[in-house]
């Protein structure tokens, strides 16, 4: 296990005066246990059976599959969904990397608090409970219902300079996305997502895939919010000024350490909690799959967890996605963050899981298996008949 420290608050009231977080307990990393591949014939054959021709449910079998094997079931069930949207400032967002200034970092967590946002609306929409954690926004956003305070500090260091956060502060952060996760288990919950919100959170997402894959920072970087042609190369001149400055963090932590951020850490850890807890992961866009790329360099066991909700806008995150293997499951053109893309994303499951419990067999039926084997080789895509 890595042992990383960190005292971690519960709730929104345990920590109302906003200080920062005290980081002198320890703590040691979730275990995660593998899949248990002597399940998937089963599983296959469970979902083979259904009243369909082979395979023309299309991903999702493969999800229906996925999910049976993170619960070990061929009855799985999803219980009180969540999403945790994670918000931080960034020191390199005042070196111009964004089309908008730091303050919109708070600003929309108040909007998250007031119930204001997409991630707002599409959560009550699907029956996900929302919980928005602030993780280092540069001013404190104040006390809502719904707001868990679990600052580390007023936002990060500008890392074209010197490390973004020290090694401590990073392991405090990744201790309090496995606390967060951890609450959320004990109230039943076996599905999650995770958001993010921080100005300049695309820079520090770019520049730790391209530290930990080895892509270049061209193929990472991305207008973001929204820059222009000179923007963007603007962005670009400086993440490359970064990445040579911080040369020698190369090594997981120590990547996210000099060119992270607290929401990113605290994505990490959550990840990383989440699948100690066997829950299925729902992963959203590109900076999310950068705080799991830092989870999978610390337990490559996480990925098999995971959900791939979308692929965004960002080149870097198309880029990403191919790194993993992923196949995602929307393609909407989605820049917005916050989970917005994973919580779309899940009524698939939700349709997922119902078809693998609901769906009539041939045999209670009374449907022959002939039909659909003869549609299956045909290609058609049709019913049984």
């Amino acid at each position: 296990m890595t042992s990383v420290s960190n005292t971690v608050p519960n709730t929104a009231s345990d920590t109302a005066s906003n200080t920062a977080l005290n980081t002198d307990s320890h703590f040691a990393l979730p275990t995660i246990a593998p899949l248990d591949e002597a399940l998937r014939p089963t599983l296959q054959a469970a979902i083979d059976d259904k009243t369909k021709p082979l395979g023309a449910l299309g991903r999702l079998e493969s999800l229906a599959l996925q999910i049976g094997l993170i619960q070990r079931s061929a009855r799985p069930e999803l219980r009180r969904p969540a999403m945790i949207v994670f918000a931080a400032d960034h020191g390199i967002a005042d070196a111009g990397v964004s089309a908008y200034p730091a303050d919109v970092t708070v600003q929309m967590v108040r909007n998250f608090a007031a119930g204001g946002a997409a991630i707002n609306v599409f959560a009550r929409q699907h029956g996900m409970a929302l919980e928005v954690v602030d993780a280092g926004v540069r001013v404190p956003p104040g006390v809502a219902q719904g707001l868990v305070d679990c600052r580390i500090d007023a936002g990060t260091r500008n890392f074209v300079d010197e490390p973004a956060m020290r090694r401590e502060q990073a392991e405090a952060a990744l201790a309090a996305g496995v606390a967060r996760v951890m609450h959320h288990a004990a109230q039943g919950t076996n599905v999650i997502g995770f958001g993010e919100m921080g100005i300049g959170n695309t820079s520090a997402a770019a520049c730790l895939v391209s530290r930990l894959t080895g892509l270049p920072i061209a193929a990472c970087v991305g207008r973001g919010t929204g820059l222009d042609d000179a923007g963007l190369a603007r962005k670009l001149a400086l993440l490359e000024r970064a990445l040579a400055r911080h040369a020698d963090a190369v090594e997981p932590l120590d990547a996210l350490a000099a060119l992270g951020g607290f929401e990113i850490a605290m994505m990490a850890g959550a990840f990383l909690a989440a699948a100690s807890q066997r829950m299925v992961i729902l992963v959203d866009g590109f900076i999310a799959s950068a705080a799991l790329l830092v989870a999978s360099r610390l337990d490559p066991k996480v990925l098999p967890y995971c959900v791939f909700s979308h692929c965004s806008h960002e080149q870097g995150h198309r880029a990403l996605l191919e790194h993993f293997g992923a196949r995602p499951l929307l393609a909407l053109d989605l820049r917005l963050g916050e989970g917005s893309g994973a919580a779309l994303a899940y009524p698939l499951v939700v349709s997922a899981v119902a078809f693998l419990r609901e769906m009539a067999t041939f045999g209670a039926a009374g449907v022959s298996t002939a039909s659909a084997t003869a549609d299956a080789n045909d290609g058609a895509d049709a019913s049984p008949r």
